[in-house]
């Protein structure tokens, strides 16, 4: 395998320091070219000097100033850039062959879509690439030649679940909804833990606070998404997510809870066979897959130890329980931008909710009457239409939150 220039997006989250420790493992096979992060410049410094990459993107020039000050003391001639054209500028750059799409929110969609516009490799862990610009994203990449390989462990279990000719045709950007047939795919089955609340009596969801909704029983995640998975939103827009990443109607979409966490996602075929991705809940196995396909590469996970693992269990989603994720299939219903103003409407409630300033439950609440208030636009034809009413969404979405504070003061 020839060595891979390699940019990181979104190198200080939980992916990114993932992909850097499956790196670690394979340094024959792969060259850290850029890395980037938003505030975490100790930690960015760190991962300077352990694999020294030609660049280091931040968010602002004095963030830039002053790690670029603490590299020259280690003698790191990494060159520090700062911005969102820092950004494009690695994400896009001729001698990257991959880009880790692993910025949180709605901020790693631009980078991601100026890598799929140079036409690069793509190993997507930003869900929010597929949620808010789905159509846009693909189409670009269908353009450009570029591939997308999904990171998500649910995402990348369906894809490793695929037959052969499929995952090639997908990672080649000419996958067919109508291909399915001809495949044997009747649908996909996309697992869920059920976060940290599956069995908690929903009388008290009004009372569960952010250190509660942070502890998942499976596994270490960011903030935000630790919240998502504790209202299923996660699952919500991996639905979204799926529809887009596999060119699949969502009435064959399922979702299934398995609290586990053994089984990553499942496709099942016409003639009853349902073929899963099992494995340890690690993130850096689906990393390795994508670094390392066509080949298994070491990720320096523990392996899967049957005889002490717990009976598998199953069960549908309550949608009572977890209304984000009707309110995610409710956006596909919709079309149009709808997706865009789900989650931008997310981002704010989890922001606010995580700063103590709206309950657990009010989350769906705001989501839903963001969704009910803010128009529809028939016709996105540019990412500047769909930030535009990402920007739009997200206001309505603090309107919203302000007005329910002074309602219950």
């Amino acid at each position: 395998m020839k060595q891979q220039n390699i940019s990181i997006l979104g190198a200080t989250g939980s992916i990114g320091t993932s992909t850097l420790d499956v790196i670690s493992l394979n340094r024959d096979k792969f060259r850290v070219f850029a890395i980037t992060a938003n505030s975490q410049i100790d930690k960015l410094f760190l991962q300077c000097i352990e694999f020294n990459p030609y660049y280091a993107v931040v968010a602002n020039e004095s963030d830039a100033n002053r790690l670029h000050d603490m590299l020259r003391t280690k003698e790191v001639d990494t060159e520090v850039l700062y911005g969102a054209e820092s950004l494009a500028y690695v994400a896009s750059h001729q001698n990257v062959d991959m880009v880790m799409a692993a910025i949180v929110g709605a901020a790693g969609l631009l980078p991601t879509l100026d890598a799929a516009r140079a036409g690069k490799k793509i190993l997507l862990a930003n869900k929010e690439t597929l949620v808010v610009a789905g159509d846009l994203f693909m189409r670009t990449v269908r353009q450009s030649g570029a591939s997308v390989l999904p990171v998500d462990s649910e995402h990348n279990a369906i894809f490793q679940s695929l037959p052969e000719k499929v995952r090639l045709a997908m990672a080649n950007g000419k996958w067919k909804t109508e291909d399915y047939q001809s495949s044997g795919i009747s649908s996909i089955i996309l697992t869920a833990s059920g976060g940290p609340f599956l069995d908690t009596d929903i009388d008290i969801f009004a009372n569960i606070t952010p250190q509660m909704a942070l502890k998942h029983p499976n596994w270490s995640m960011g903030r935000k998404i630790s919240i998502d998975s504790a209202t299923m939103m996660n699952k919500g827009l991996e639905v979204i997510e799926a529809c887009h990443l596999f060119n699949i109607p969502a009435d064959l979409i399922e979702v299934v809870i398995h609290p586990q966490s053994i089984i990553h996602s499942m496709v099942r075929y016409i003639d009853g066979s349902v073929l899963a991705q099992m494995g340890t809940p690690n993130m850096c196995t689906p990393i390795a897959y994508c670094l390392g396909l066509p080949e298994r590469i070491d990720a320096g996970v523990e392996a899967l130890d049957f005889f002490t693992t717990d009976a598998l269990c199953f069960r549908a989603p309550d949608i009572e329980r977890f209304p984000c994720l009707q309110l995610a299939f409710e956006a596909l219903r919709l079309g149009k931008d709808a997706p865009c103003i789900l989650n931008a409407a997310n981002e704010i409630a989890v922001a606010n909710f995580l700063d103590d300033k709206i309950r657990f439950t009010d989350i769906a609440r705001v989501i839903e009457k963001t969704m009910s208030l803010c128009p529809l636009n028939d016709d996105i034809f540019s990412i500047e239409q769909l930030l535009q009413k990402d920007t739009i969404a997200r206001d309505m979405a603090q309107q919203i939150i302000t007005d329910m504070i002074k309602n219950d003061e």
